[in-house]
């Protein structure tokens, strides 16, 4: 039997990046925010042994360097599974894109595998493989509306936005996690790093206090929920670095601006650039605008949590 998952993209409503951790990686605070773009993933369990990866991008891995196949790996010992796992990638989303795709791929693939199996992990089992295989694949486990703390893997579920209108913009440039690290790194020094940890916890203080406060996302209040980001001044300190070193991504984002975005900005460490938009309507309208200025530009919609699991599985 093949079990077939939809895996979702997320985009970052504000990255910030704090001090280097003794374990190499950084302190960090988001809120991540799952989003209606989507690759599909294929699993089945075949007599034999081993893990197979099927993809037509040739970009995508097929050896244990990939996400999957190193999920479906721990995945396959912890519930004592024997088998040959293929797993087929029908990618629709971008490589290094900064949607979280390659974390989200394997989330689907373990997901998909529990299905063919008739097995099933603990959630924290669940959890603790994804943490072990990479940060962002514990907020896919969880969905909508999620905050991570610690290296990002540390999550946390919030309150669901409302399922606000998205328009994704992704320039043909590929952005590498690392190097933006790296530079980062080059550019911050150790006293900025501390007084970045003071505020990032101011930061968060304000964020989730504007955002529980009830004002801008009671049910029925007439004022725009996209209000709150822009008063929050909430940002990615990824733009920072990788906006000198792409200037066309600065310049994605002043594009979605000028196409009527209430709220734009960078999705991780990039390269793909997202904007808010008050209807669906100014949605489809701006990816009119910005495909004839030749950005490959898609309207999608933010997944409230229920939704993402209903579309993920259903």
């Amino acid at each position: 039997m093949t079990v077939t998952v939809r895996s979702f993209a997320k985009i970052n409503l504000g990255l910030r990046i704090g001090a280097g951790r003794e374990d190499g990686f950084h302190e960090l605070l988001t809120v991540y925010q799952t989003i209606g773009l989507h690759d599909v993933i294929r699993v089945s369990v075949e007599r034999g042994h081993g893990i197979g990866i099927r993809c037509t991008d040739l970009r995508v891995p097929k050896n244990e360097s990939n996400t999957c196949y190193r999920i479906v790996e721990r995945a396959m010992s912890a519930l004592s599974a024997k088998g040959r796992v293929v797993i087929e990638i029908e990618k629709r989303l971008p490589v290094q894109g900064g949607l979280g795709g390659a974390s989200s791929n394997a989330v689907a693939a373990l997901l998909g595998l529990e299905r063919a199996l008739k097995k099933s992990l603990a959630s924290e089992e669940r959890l603790r493989i994804a943490s072990e295989v990479g940060s962002d694949l514990p907020l896919f486990l969880v969905g909508g509306t999620v905050l991570g703390v610690g290296r990002g893997e540390q999550v946390y579920p919030l309150a669901d936005l409302p399922a606000l209108a998205c328009v994704v913009v992704t320039p043909e440039v590929g952005v590498s996690t690392p190097e933006a690290f790296a530079e980062w790194d080059r550019e911050l020094t150790v006293p900025a790093a501390s007084d970045r940890m003071i505020e990032l916890g101011r930061g968060l203080s304000a964020w989730l206090g504007e955002m529980y406060s009830g004002a801008p996302f009671r049910r029925g209040r007439a004022e725009n929920p996209l209000l709150a980001l822009v008063r929050a001044g909430i940002k990615n300190d990824f733009e920072q670095v990788v906006f000198p070193e792409y200037p066309e991504l600065s310049e994605g984002k002043s594009a979605l601006e000028r196409a009527g975005a209430k709220y734009a900005l960078l999705s991780g460490s990039g390269s793909t650039l997202y904007g808010l938009f008050a209807s669906k309507e100014a949605g489809r309208a701006a990816v009119e605008r910005l495909r004839r200025q030749g950005w490959a530009a898609q309207a999608t919609v933010m997944l409230p949590r229920r939704e993402y699991w209903k579309r993920m599985l259903g």
